[in-house]
């Protein structure tokens, strides 16, 4: 069940009209009252001698009797009340009670109070309510609504325990604002999936994932097409910005402008700000490393990122780790703008579901999440991926890393109960799987064919390493589909000069493969990210046709050495 309280008003009839309406689009049916502060309330919607304005007088009474210099501007008080679609659908008696709990939790009238604000509660819908009061008490005084929003969200849980319904995750303040009904009809009215709210949120988000200074992220967002205002202070400083789409005007023909608070609570100028800070060792001990170019590194880069950030999240302090889950947001926002467009979807997805779980009551240690924030730069300026090749490859291993990272969130989430965001996470991990079935099916396919072709010397000696190194997990790798192609990274890495079981174990020292949904896969990737192997399997082929790192067979390996062993006996 979801409460909503709306912007106040200051013409009651007004929201009286459209409560009883049709509706925008003749969605409201029956509109009629279930409760009210009196029982004799006057219902338009039911009894044919009534009417909007004798509504009107009876709510307005409290506020009329005021002098008019001491009567509030904004009187007008209103809350929706919305069941989820899979609840059963409620009586007007139970819409009744549950609007009397709101108006008491909220404090416009609160139980056994006979001096309380006027309201009354109109059904013109199966699953929802809405509740109209005015801003003045019966003796004059204004009522007490402090975090009314807050208290009606309280109410709205127990509601759900005691009528059996959905249980609807609780919030902490910290979710971006949710668009208006009328920015919603705006866009259903334009034939728009999305309203300017939302769009504007994510080219925002999009445009400072991996930004390096404010200049950048303000050229970003006019590179993208928006309108932009800036707040200048006499010195000269920017104070805040505003954005607009340029088709988004209102009634005079004006562009409508969004703060950057008002899309989310970290895209504020200051919180924006805060993403560019160093710490001191930040500065000292993160090696210089070459520009990326190429989004086949850039992905590599990535995906060590997030293998570092893997164990942050494992080891460091709070603030830390919030410092990583934000950031990870921004490697998610870069990867997906300039994902392959096979992938594209899931991982906008992904990215969009993960923006909830990149803000908690937990204050982020900027300066720490250099990694991941350089990660996101790195694939923004190396361009838009190929499909197929080396790009591909590497945005599965990528994804596949960051399918962790998102789990981690989770996790971390979980036990700090912060519902919301443990649930986005989630949803952004599911997201992700499907991505990388996406990117991983062709690369994935070539090393199966490739391990499938290994003489059965070389596929018992490559499931001898995997016993040898990962015990307890051995069986259950060696009897997933994805078996042929680790057989074959391992076959890769050997010819490479690398020990197939130290590798083996240390891939699997550095993070747990338990949660992992397919071990050997994210083995593959982790062992050709560790072994310098190349991404793309036919990549790698090419290299051998060089013929450099022949290794034999381990029989002729050992035929050999017996033939070493006798050969020094005989000497003399």
């Amino acid at each position: 069940m979801i409460p909503r309280i709306h912007k106040r008003g200051s013409e009651t009839i007004g929201l009286i009209r459209y409560l009883y309406g049709p509706g925008t689009h003749e969605e409201h049916v029956d509109p009629h009252l279930v409760a009210a502060f009196d029982p004799l309330t006057p219902d338009p919607g039911r009894n044919p001698s009534a009417t909007y304005k004798q509504l009107e007088r009876l709510l307005d009474q409290p506020v009329n009797a005021l002098p008019a210099g001491r009567r509030p501007k904004k009187h007008v008080w209103h809350l929706s009340v919305r069941a989820s679609p899979e609840d059963p659908i409620l009586s007007d008696d139970d819409w009744a009670a549950i609007a009397r709990r709101m108006v008491s939790a909220t404090g416009i009238a609160l139980d056994g109070d006979d001096q309380a604000c006027r309201w009354a509660a109109v059904r013109h819908a199966d699953d929802h309510i809405h509740i109209i009061a005015t801003l003045v008490r019966d003796d004059g005084r204004r009522p007490r609504l402090h975090n009314e929003a807050r208290r009606a969200q309280a109410e709205a849980r127990l509601i759900e325990a005691d009528y059996g319904l959905r249980r609807v995750t609780p919030g902490d303040g910290t979710a971006a604002k949710r668009p208006t009904s009328a920015e919603r009809h705006k866009a259903e009215r334009r034939g728009q999936q999305r309203t300017s709210r939302e769009e504007l949120r994510e080219t925002v988000r999009r445009s400072v994932a991996g930004a390096a200074s404010e200049e950048e992220f303000f050229e970003r967002l006019a590179s993208a097409g928006l309108l932009i205002r800036r707040g200048i202070a006499p010195s000269g400083d920017t104070l805040g910005y505003t954005v607009a789409l340029p088709g988004d005007r209102n009634a005079k023909g004006e562009p409508v402008f969004y703060s950057g608070s008002k899309l989310a609570p970290d895209l504020s100028l200051p919180r924006i700000r805060e993403r560019w800070a160093q710490t001191s060792d930040d500065v000292t001990q993160q090696p210089a490393l070459p520009p990326v170019t190429e989004p086949a590194s850039a992905r590599r880069r990535a995906t060590a990122a997030a293998w570092q950030a893997l164990l942050v999240i494992d080891h460091a302090n709070d603030g830390m780790i919030a410092a990583q889950i934000a950031a990870t947001g921004e490697v998610l926002d870069a990867l997906a703008q300039t994902s392959a467009a096979h992938t594209r979807q899931e991982l906008r997805a992904a990215a969009a579901a993960f923006e909830r779980a990149s803000r908690s009551h937990v204050r982020a240690a900027r300066g720490h999440d250099r990694a991941l924030r350089q990660a996101a730069r790195n694939l923004v300026h190396s361009g838009p991926a190929l499909g197929r090749g080396e790009d591909g490859a590497t945005a599965a291993m990528a994804i596949d890393m960051l399918i962790f990272l998102a789990i981690a969130a989770a996790t971390w989430h979980a036990k700090k109960q912060h519902a919301q965001q443990a649930e986005a996470a989630h949803r952004a991990a599911e997201h992700l799987r499907a991505a990388y079935q996406a990117a991983a099916e062709h690369p994935m396919a070539l090393l199966h064919q490739r391990g499938a072709r290994l003489a059965p010397a070389w596929q018992r000696h490559h499931a001898t390493a995997v016993r040898q190194a990962l015990p307890e997990l051995a069986d259950r790798i060696l009897a997933e589909p994805g078996w042929p192609a680790l057989a074959a990274t391992l076959a890769e890495a050997q010819t490479a000069g690398r020990n197939p079981t130290t590798l083996l174990t240390q891939a699997a020292a550095r993070r747990e493969l338990d949660t992992a949904e397919h071990v050997s896969d994210v083995l593959v990737w982790r062992l050709r990210l560790m072994a310098g192997l190349p991404a793309d399997p036919q990549n790698a082929q090419g290299r051998r046709a060089t013929g450099k790192h022949v290794v034999a067979s381990p029989e002729r390996t050992a035929q050999t050495e017996t033939r070493t062993i006798k050969s020094s006996a005989r000497r003399p």
